[in-house]
């Protein structure tokens, strides 16, 4: 995986594709990333799921946003490209967003976050409010949500079907059983594949252990005041998310106060990689409300 230093940036990237793989040192500990888009405007940060690496983000959700926007994705502490060691609660990785903000010289931000990239960027809007200007959560649930500390119960068997049936698990955790569900798994897994040169590297299963003690104390964590996000706030999910039940997307908007609520039918956790153009025409319209 080739990198290049931050200081030193070629202009913007046309496509996910081909974007450079970049890095910045944030306390001593390069972070990997990648940044394609015009620059003018509030970019879109965006944090990804439980294991996610930056080819896992889905190219034509992150081409779609970055037509208009300047759109941001890094590995989070310990996964891909980032070094140091996976952290173990959703708060270090969300302290670890705002240090990778502010490594950016970025003032405002708009954050997207994808499970448990969802969970990381309701920490980092409550910490650092005065940062945030736009919040989308897909996927994703508050802190004490229900279910949430059940995604380890859920998934290893699913992951072990995956293996037995060569399958990427995604195919199984993310998308229904139906035949759209299944379509559109196997279309999501397909674009995964598309950048062929500089690929990130996978997680380590240390790596991925360590997530999931993270995830697995954000379900049993007491209550966070989402009463005090006073920033316009998107919601989305399928109505059939076995990873993060649906009910936490209604719990999330019914705390929020600015909050709009998506549900995509016959859809499951990846529900915006089963709609991705119907997605992004809906959050870039909320982000240039």
């Amino acid at each position: 995986m080739t990198f290049i230093a931050a200081r030193h940036l070629p202009g913007p990237q046309p496509s996910f594709i081909n974007a450079a793989n970049q890095s910045i040192l944030i306390g001593g500990i390069p972070f990997a990333y990648r940044d394609l888009g015009p620059r003018e405007g509030v970019p879109l940060v965006m944090f990804n799921h439980w294991g996610a690496v930056l080819d896992n983000f889905d190219p034509r959700i992150i081409d779609g946003l970055a037509k208009n926007r300047r759109v941001i994705i890094t590995d989070y502490r310990g996964i891909g490209g980032s070094g140091g060691a996976a952290p173990l609660t959703v708060g270090e990785m969300a302290d670890d967003g705002i240090g990778f903000i502010r490594a950016l010289g970025l003032d405002k931000v708009d954050l997207l976050g994808f499970s448990l990239g969802g969970f990381v960027v309701q920490d980092i809007a409550l910490k650092a409010p005065e940062r945030v200007h736009r919040l989308i959560l897909t996927g994703t649930g508050p802190a004490g949500g229900a279910g949430i500390d059940n995604v380890g119960s859920v998934t290893w068997p699913l992951m072990i079907k995956g293996l037995l049936t060569l399958r990427d698990p995604k195919f199984y955790l993310f998308f229904t059983r139906t035949a759209n569900g299944q379509r559109a798994a196997s279309e999501y897994l397909q674009r995964l594949k598309e950048r062929r040169q500089d690929r990130d590297k996978g997680p380590t299963p240390r790596a991925f252990l360590r997530q999931l003690k993270a995830i697995t104390a954000w379900g049993k964590q007491a209550p966070q005041a989402l009463g005090r996000l006073q920033m316009p706030t998107l919601i989305a999910n399928g109505d059939n998310d076995i990873m993060v039940p649906t009910v936490n997307s209604l719990e999330l908007a019914k705390r929020i106060p600015n909050a709009q609520l998506i549900i995509y039918q016959d859809a499951g956790h990846g529900s915006i990689f089963q709609y991705p153009t119907d997605f992004v025409a809906k959050a870039l319209a909320f982000l240039g409300a």
